[in-house]
């Protein structure tokens, strides 16, 4: 059986998990313990020498890096959700590329300078803070008028460039990013966190770390 190793409050995690429902896959959920460093022990080591999540194991076929997680598993399926049509692929692609470069980049210095800063025990890095709330003003809007355009980011078709966004911005209120003046993306959130692949993950991210936190944030 597939494994998918990762953290509840890991997005590029839960984009994997994601995935692998839309795809209706069966799959076993290894939780690796980040506060507890699990992910550099040995065992995980032996699995993941990079020492990160997310990290799958299918069958003895080892691969980390989430998109490429994503993009192997819906191949695997022939999913329409990553067509073989060259130039939907593409599409799919440069979108990817953009979230995870200019969205994700940004998401991770604010979500850990505002929110995991203090549990790490780290100093929060003003400059790199600013950097990541910078980049998200001059980028998001991009996104919002590519889904003004578009129903779905890469096009008229449901992809994994969705999931990938989706599971980018998930942070977005516990990191205290505002996306309500951006109307496109809130609609199109609206309507994917009510789909079972969403859901099978989390309610909502959010409540989800509350969860684990147990009220310490």
């Amino acid at each position: 059986m597939l494994k998918i190793y990762g953290a509840d409050l890991s997005s590029p995690s839960n984009k994997v998990r994601m995935a692998a429902n839309k795809l209706g896959l069966k799959y076993e959920y290894i939780l690796v313990e980040l506060r507890n460093k699990q992910h550099k022990e040995q065992w995980f080591l032996d699995i993941n020498p990079v020492g990160k999540i997310p990290v799958i194991d299918d069958n003895g076929f080892i691969l980390f890096e989430s998109d490429a997680i994503i993009k192997y598993l819906a191949k695997k399926q022939n999913s329409e959700i990553y067509p073989s049509d060259l130039r939907q692929q593409a599409l799919i692609d440069q979108w990817m590329d953009f979230t995870a470069i200019h969205i994700g980049g940004a998401m991770s210095r604010v979500l850990f300078n505002r929110v995991f800063a203090k549990f790490a025990k780290e100093e929060v890095d003003e400059m790199s803070l600013k950097a990541g709330l910078n980049f998200l003003h001059r980028f998001l809007p991009v996104v919002d008028k590519q889904l003004k355009d578009n129903p779905y980011i890469a096009g008229e078709l449901f992809s994994l460039a969705d999931i990938a966004l989706l599971a980018t911005l998930d942070p977005a209120e516990v990191g205290g990013v505002s996306i309500e003046k951006h109307e496109n993306i809130v609609k199109w959130r609206q309507v994917l966190k009510k789909q079972a692949f969403y859901l099978q993950c989390h309610k909502d991210y959010g409540e989800k770390m509350k969860e684990i936190f147990k009220g310490k944030i």
